[in-house]
């Protein structure tokens, strides 16, 4: 990246930021009902690639179900993913879930650790899942979670010039002040869900594509 494109960007998204801002006062926005630190990293976990609105459905009648860290601990596995099976990849992340709870229980003493290195070695948990968890529950910021909305936007407003979510994440932490991260990823997955989501649509009337035109006729990459 050039030093002019990189201000170019810089400028651009500190812009954007200020918009979703007015938009989105809140700060947090998970998305994703929960009562318990180890609640919110099974939500994330079912998320992926799975709407939050899905999600809090299913959720509703698993928390009510396994209430605390050690009935996931003694759940039969085909009995726990039957009671997900409303959820995309559920086979896969009914088992994560259940090895994570053991290694929650075991390594951490039933406690979800606070660190991006200690997260990453639970089951399910990747570094986007880690962002979300470590910022919602703790406040701890270590990076910015690219999600589909993330990395959508990220393409449709020439913020990057890659489609892997590692590699806009590192954009995004060089064009944004690490103060702002949180907020930022949290805000423009609100934005996603709430006013341009995935879908083939037209956006030229969007708040944020206003501001950068060119945004209508950009499509990302996968």
């Amino acid at each position: 990246m050039t030093r002019r494109k990189f201000l170019e960007r810089k400028r651009r998204v500190r812009i954007l930021n200020a918009k979703l801002k007015q938009l989105f006062p809140e700060k947090q926005i998970t998305g994703l009902r929960h009562r318990s630190h180890w609640q919110l990293v099974v939500a994330v976990i079912l998320s992926a690639q799975t709407t939050d609105k899905k999600v809090d459905e299913v959720t509703a009648r698993l928390f009510k179900k396994y209430r605390t860290l050690n009935d996931y601990l003694h759940a039969p596995l085909k009995e726990f993913t039957y009671s997900v099976k409303e959820i995309g990849l559920y086979r896969n992340k009914a088992k994560n879930i259940l090895a994570a709870a053991y290694i929650v229980k075991e390594r951490y003493g039933g406690r979800i650790p606070k660190t991006m290195m200690e997260l990453m070695q639970l089951p399910g948990v990747g570094r986007k899942t880690a962002n979300v968890v470590l910022g919602n529950a703790y406040g701890v910021i270590e990076g910015i979670a690219v999600d589909t909305h993330v990395k959508r936007f990220a393409q449709k407003f020439n913020l990057t010039d890659y489609a892997d979510p590692k590699k806009i994440e590192r954009d995004f932490m060089k064009l944004l002040p690490a103060h702002e991260w949180f907020g930022f990823s949290n805000r423009l997955i609100r934005y996603g869900r709430d006013i341009c989501p995935a879908r083939v649509h037209d956006c030229v009337d969007h708040p944020l594509t206003k501001l950068y035109p060119l945004a209508a006729k950009r499509w990302p990459r996968t």
